[in-house]
């Protein structure tokens, strides 16, 4: 994957870029052309879901690029995500080949279980805001991943995961499973390092992708904690580093998590933030910042859902 930086080998085998371009909120017409940027800029993964609503125009991008002779289908890691509504094994594949149809593909080469949460078959969970509680399905991860297992087997999926499970909901998962998970992607930044959950997937072969690495400024109000959050970016160690470094703020939070092993997803629609986020490969963090990062630990969850805190899955 010529372009791609830094890549990790998962557990299927499969060869991921570590850094990538996240898509959350990405407007269509806005992500259309910030995907050709990234390519350009030498980004070789980029991130969607079926709930972005986006997958259309990822897809184009894509294939723009591919017919310019930029890049080859083999050469960027497409990842797309299963939605909480087809968490019954037998919509998983009705699910899958939405996307497959939308992004103009014939696999891609991540697909996850966007949530360990379950919600009816057909449902908008988010519209239920005032009692999400209707639409809530007693359907188990393990037998939604029992519906993503084929989806390796035909061809449809080069590797498989999952995103937002917590810890146990991940080893339960691993011990009931007969295609590993290859990768958990949650939130992930110094005010929430979740270190246990980094350990953990070291030992266990999972790669982790961090989402919102750079604190979600612009995250929906549905997710945020109704509290004046800090501001990742503005605070004082994270500022003090990136001067010492020459750098971002934002390019000191991604290199944060290429350091200690974990894959990041940055998302913007902005040109220039877009391939300064790229530009990150020709400086490291060393011992002494990484565990100053580290101590800015305060379990602050930017994206937190607490909106279904009464599903019997709620990870957080």
């Amino acid at each position: 994957m010529a372009g791609a930086g830094p890549t990790a080998v998962l557990s299927s085998g499969k060869k991921m870029p570590l850094l990538g371009l996240g898509t959350w909120q990405s407007k269509a017409e806005e992500v259309y052309n910030a995907v050709k940027v990234a390519i350009d800029a030498g980004y070789r993964h980029i991130d969607t879901a079926w709930v972005y609503k986006n997958e259309k125009e990822v897809g184009q991008a894509i294939k723009e690029k591919i017919a310019e002779g930029k890049i080859k289908r083999e050469d960027v890691f497409v990842t797309t995500k299963l939605f909480t509504a087809f968490s019954r094994p037998e919509h998983v594949r009705e699910c899958m080949m939405q996307s497959l149809a939308d992004l103009g593909l014939d696999y891609v080469d991540l697909y996850l279980i966007h949530s360990p949460l379950c919600f009816k078959y057909g449902s908008n969970p988010f519209a239920h805001a005032g009692n999400p509680e209707e639409v809530y399905d007693e359907v188990d991860y393990v037998d939604t991943w029992k519906g993503m297992e084929p989806l390796v087997d035909e061809g449809l999926a080069k590797s498989i995961g999952v995103s937002n499970f917590n810890k146990q909901q991940l080893e339960r998962l691993v011990q009931n499973c007969r295609i590993k998970p290859a990768v958990n992607q949650v939130e992930l930044h110094p005010y929430l390092a979740q270190q246990d959950l980094v350990d953990f997937c070291k030992r266990n072969n999972v790669l982790l992708t961090a989402y919102s690495a750079l604190g979600a400024p612009a995250r929906p109000k549905v997710f945020a904690s109704g509290e004046e959050d800090p501001v990742l970016m503005d605070d004082p160690s994270v500022v003090a580093i990136a001067k010492k470094y020459g750098k971002s703020a934002a390019q000191v939070l991604i290199r944060y998590q290429l350091d200690r092993g974990v894959s990041v997803i940055p998302k913007s629609v902005t040109p220039s933030r877009i391939q300064a986020n790229f530009d990150i490969m020709n400086f490291s963090l060393s011992k002494e910042d990484l565990a100053s990062l580290g101590q800015l630990d305060r379990k602050l969850r930017y994206v937190g859902a607490n909106l279904f805190v009464k599903h019997k899955f709620f990870p957080f």
